[in-house]
């Protein structure tokens, strides 16, 4: 139960209240994945197709759990150290995430962008990773999987590997192109992920 308590909160502060917090301020809608068949559009929907799978797996775990060995437990992977370990990295990753979008502020979108201008970010976080965002989601990912190891755990951190570079790569074609040199400049001096 807390598991999913901590995930509704989760997706409240880094993906509602954000993006209401930043619709109410500027006026521009930060959801910017289009209903295209095109990668930004068809990535936008493998993110919600991951993030339904997220909830169902915990709301399985939290509250039917005579059906969670239908997820294929690692049991051997179920243990206390590991638990806790999953925590620290659930709770890291919520003070990354929304530290990184504070440090965005404006600039801050989920996908891109091409109708508003942003400004580049390169500071606080993002003067240690360039995509300190799907870092923090990354690390709660894995954090996931260390306190519920399953099947599912597993594939959802397949999937969200797979998206997120997909992402990143189309993001920083955009970036190339808004910002040229300033970008350039930025990618020798910070790495992708770390």
């Amino acid at each position: 139960m807390v598991l999913f308590v901590y995930l509704l909160v989760y997706f409240l502060l880094v993906f509602v209240i954000r993006s209401v917090w930043l619709k109410v301020k500027t006026g521009v809608n930060p959801l910017t994945f289009n209903k295209t068949d095109d990668a930004h559009g068809y990535n936008g929907k493998v993110f919600i197709v991951i993030s339904l799978l997220e909830l169902i797996v915990v709301g399985i775990y939290a509250f039917k759990f005579e059906w969670y060995k239908y997820l294929l437990p690692f049991w051997y992977l179920e243990n206390d150290t590991l638990s806790k370990i999953g925590w620290g990295f659930l709770i890291l990753s919520l003070i990354v995430v929304w530290v990184a979008q504070s440090q965005m502020a404006n600039s801050w979108r989920i996908g891109i962008d091409e109708k508003n201008k942003t400004e580049l970010v390169t500071k606080g976080l993002f003067s240690v990773s360039r995509n300190p965002i799907f870092l923090g989601i990354m690390i709660a990912n894995i954090g996931l999987f260390l306190v519920i190891p399953n099947a599912f755990t597993l594939l959802i951190i397949s999937l969200s590997k797979i998206s997120i570079n997909t992402q990143i790569r189309l993001e920083e074609e955009f970036l190339k192109r808004e910002f040229k040199n300033d970008y350039l400049e930025y990618t020798k001096k910070v790495r992708r992920w770390i």
